[in-house]
């Protein structure tokens, strides 16, 4: 059923899509392995960059396959992409895909936020954990482990857009920053997309600072 409603999904988003996002941008900097360690034993993390690396995986019984959910995730790795994976035993608990060039960023998003690839900027996104494994700290280690291989690769930021309505995605322990809010709007071959600044440093989810009383 899950399979089913993503393909339904995908077909109507075929022709119509709407949503507003917020976007994020983190400059990558050092940090403790520590304070990331997922609340899972006996996990097993893997970095996938080639169709060879994901075919050897298949061999020796990881669940590869479904990383991608619908769409095919050899496209997406000979376009430059890369996926970031937790394994609890040979099940795929987590992936998150990193966009390393602009058509590879086309292959995992249809939202035209700018990314300067040119300018040692990648973009962070369909980051999807399984329901059963849910917070556990899937996500911020694979978070942690993503800027680690990143930051030895010179790459100075990543770019990415979390739907206005995924407040878990929200509360997720990441290190950027919002920089502005985006609407998107696909009617059959139409598209429109706009941004907006995002003025303020908090957290869409933050509560607004109180007034001080006068003295």
């Amino acid at each position: 059923m899950p399979l089913l409603r993503r393909g339904f999904d995908f077909l109507i988003g075929l022709f119509f899509q709407y949503g507003t996002y917020y976007l994020y941008e983190s400059k990558l900097k050092e940090m403790d392995n520590a304070d990331f360690m997922p609340g899972v034993n006996d996990f097993t993390f893997k970095i996938v960059t080639s169709n060879r690396e994901a075919d050897q995986l298949v061999a020796n019984g990881f669940e590869f396959q479904s990383s991608g959910g619908i769409y095919s995730y050899r496209e997406r790795l000979d376009k430059g992409a890369i996926a970031f994976c937790i394994f609890i035993g040979r099940e795929l608990a987590h992936v998150t895909w990193v966009a390393m060039t602009p058509e590879a960023k086309n292959t995992i998003t249809p939202l035209p936020y700018r990314v300067d690839f040119l300018n040692k900027e990648v973009c962070s996104v369909a980051s999807q954990t399984i329901p059963k494994y849910r917070q556990k700290g899937l996500a911020a280690y694979v978070y942690y482990k993503e800027l680690q291989f990143l930051r030895e690769r010179g790459i100075m930021t990543v770019r990415y857009a979390i739907k206005a309505s995924n407040i878990a995605a929200q509360r997720a322990p990441r290190l950027g920053k919002i920089y502005a809010k985006a609407r998107y709007l696909k009617i059959l071959w139409w598209k429109l997309w706009s941004e907006k600044r995002y003025l303020s440093n908090l957290s869409p989810l933050s509560p607004s600072p109180s007034k001080g009383k006068g003295r």
